[in-house]
């Protein structure tokens, strides 16, 4: 098949979080079925700043409507292999930033414009250089818009370009809300400003548009695509997701086993595999030694998340004092919201021993967490898929996690089966957290309990080579 799929990032060349993991690992992995794919992706500072760029030709100048002016781009293409073609959509007043979504925690003001923009150039850009695809894959609320203008455009000049298009929403929270007014940046006519098109609460919303006007809908997890039909998980979407009940699919993410793999990893300072375990030791006094914590014959408990409510910090922090009474240690790496910026900087000043905070982006240092650990904690209130739960695992490092979205459907609670166990699951709450926080310290104190749950998460099988085929199966059930 002929794939287009499009996001605002990708792994490797620009990565905030899971969506880049994601797109990046799917594309890869289609590709090596044997199928065709593009990727459409904006041109940010540091993808114009990458090796890769140097091999990029300039394949087509465009001039995008956006509400009364006419704002030029460039598309330039760039070879990944055989069967993948890198397109990155430059116009350096939208993208040419420090940071793709915003500063100082506050999104750019002009982000609608930037964004309805990119989907418009996108189509455009598919349009002129005559992509023709059998599916045009959306992924979250920075390309909601897409569908809608694809078949707009296709309408217009009575031509072809995708059979069946697929919107992904990787995570609900997020629905690229903006005022009213923003609608005449569309260009579209009125009446999809309307309940039954991208209106919200007299705002606009581009994840609306993706729920609406795409073939199909995908979110990445089972059960958080029941979840995200109700009010609790629903942000407000759950009459839009309702309405295209029939056409939601959840297919549980996999990881990538060429980066993600402790056999082969070269960002840690020894290797290990489920026979040979030593070097994960070694692992554990890295992590110790890089965050500046003593040694414990008590667990270490890793996390690593954007600190946000959504990850379950205020339940990390109720029970602060865990980790304190049961000499554990504790590494959180992660930024994000002030308040708990400020308030795990305070845990960590003052038991400068026990708790180690690392407040920057950095991907080797991620996965020193994932394998320097004893356990890794995901006490999410909610969590579309998750992936560190998935990382944590093929790392022998047993999850604590909420049982919530896709981290149900991907960690068995030890405690309930011990055959084939590889974590604990919990409800988002105190109590449950505190429970399964002192369950873990006795598994811990029994080597042959705890290496019973590593090997188990070990053995665990989630590699995208089998995900890719749950795609495929829908790409073609659609065509």
């Amino acid at each position: 098949m002929k794939i287009v799929h499009t996001a605002s990032e990708m792994f490797p060349y620009l990565k905030t979080g899971g969506l880049a993991d994601v797109t990046g690992a799917l594309c890869k992995s289609l590709s090596r079925f044997g199928h065709d794919i593009s990727f459409f992706i904006p041109g940010y500072r540091k993808i114009l700043e990458s090796p890769e760029f140097s091999k990029a030709k300039l394949k087509v100048v465009l001039q995008i409507e956006l509400g009364e002016d006419y704002l030029r781009g460039e598309v330039y293409a760039v070879p990944i292999g055989k069967r993948q073609t890198l397109y990155i959509i430059r116009r350096d007043e939208f993208f040419d930033r420090s940071n793709p979504y915003g500063s100082g925690n506050r999104d750019y003001d002009d982000n609608d414009r930037r964004f309805i923009w990119f989907c418009k150039a996108i189509v455009e850009a598919m349009h002129v250089l005559e992509i023709k695809a059998d599916i045009f894959h959306c992924h979250d609320w920075q390309t909601g818009l897409a569908p809608l203008f694809l078949r707009m455009l296709e309408q217009e000049h009575r031509t072809t370009l995708a059979l069946k298009t697929f919107f992904s929403i990787h995570n609900l929270a997020f629905q690229g809300l903006f005022p009213s007014s923003s609608f005449r940046f569309t260009n579209l006519a009125d009446e999809f400003n309307e309940l039954d098109g991208i209106e919200f609460y007299e705002q606009i919303s581009m994840i609306k548009g993706g729920i609406f006007f795409a073939d199909k809908i995908l979110t990445v997890s089972p059960n958080y695509a029941k979840e995200i039909l109700t009010s609790d998980f629903g942000c407000g979407m759950e009459g839009a997701l309702s309405v295209r009940e029939d056409d939601l699919v959840g297919i549980a993410n996999g990881i990538d086993y060429e980066v993600w793999n402790p056999e082969t990893d070269a960002l840690l300072p020894a290797n290990y595999s489920s026979k040979d375990l030593s070097g994960k030791l070694l692992c554990r006094k890295k992590l110790l030694d890089t965050v500046g914590l003593s040694d414990t014959d008590q667990p270490v408990y890793g996390i690593v998340c954007r600190l946000t409510e959504q990850k379950g910090l205020d339940l990390l922090l109720k029970q602060m004092n865990f980790f304190i009474k049961n000499d554990c240690r504790l590494v959180v790496l992660g930024m994000g919201d002030p308040f708990y910026e400020r308030a795990l900087k305070r845990w960590a000043k003052s038991h400068p021993d026990k708790i180690g905070v690392c407040m920057v982006l950095d991907e080797g240092m991620s996965h020193l967490v994932e394998a320097g650990s004893d356990f890794y904690l995901m006490p999410s209130i909610f969590e579309p898929c998750g992936l560190n739960q998935m990382y944590s695992q093929r790392y022998g490092t047993p999850p604590l996690v909420s049982d919530v979205g896709g981290l149900h459907d991907t960690v068995v609670d030890f405690r309930e089966n011990e055959e084939s166990g590889t974590g604990f699951l919990f409800a988002p709450k105190d109590d449950a957290f505190k429970k399964a926080l002192e369950h873990s310290l006795k598994i811990f104190s029994s080597k042959e309990s705890m290496n019973r749950m590593r090997l188990n998460g070990m053995s665990r099988d989630f590699s995208w080579s089998n995900v890719v085929k749950e795609y495929e199966s829908l790409y073609s059930e659609s065509l």
